[in-house]
């Protein structure tokens, strides 16, 4: 039987489903090739946005949106679906 901790194992799928983004791409810098530093920008989902510091974003919700936060060293910071 799997371990669930409330609030830190889920088996809501939108959780899941940026988990596996934050664990592809978190400390990693975005590129148009993929290496063991870099992810390849063409390998994210069709609906992305990379926000940098600084950026303005509008604040409508898109559950199926990918929000990448980049930080100023460029790397990915975290990511978020909305």
């Amino acid at each position: 039987m799997p371990l669930v901790v409330p609030g830190v194992t889920t088996n809501d799928p939108a959780v899941q489903k940026t988990e596996e983004w934050m664990n592809k791409l978190c400390g990693k810098t975005l590129a148009d090739h993929t290496s063991e530093t870099t992810f390849c920008k063409s390998d994210l989902p069709k609906q992305t946005r990379i926000i940098e510091p600084g950026s303005m974003v509008t604040k409508d919700f898109n559950p199926d949106r990918l929000n990448v936060h980049v930080g100023e060293d460029g790397k990915v910071s975290h990511v978020v679906h909305g």
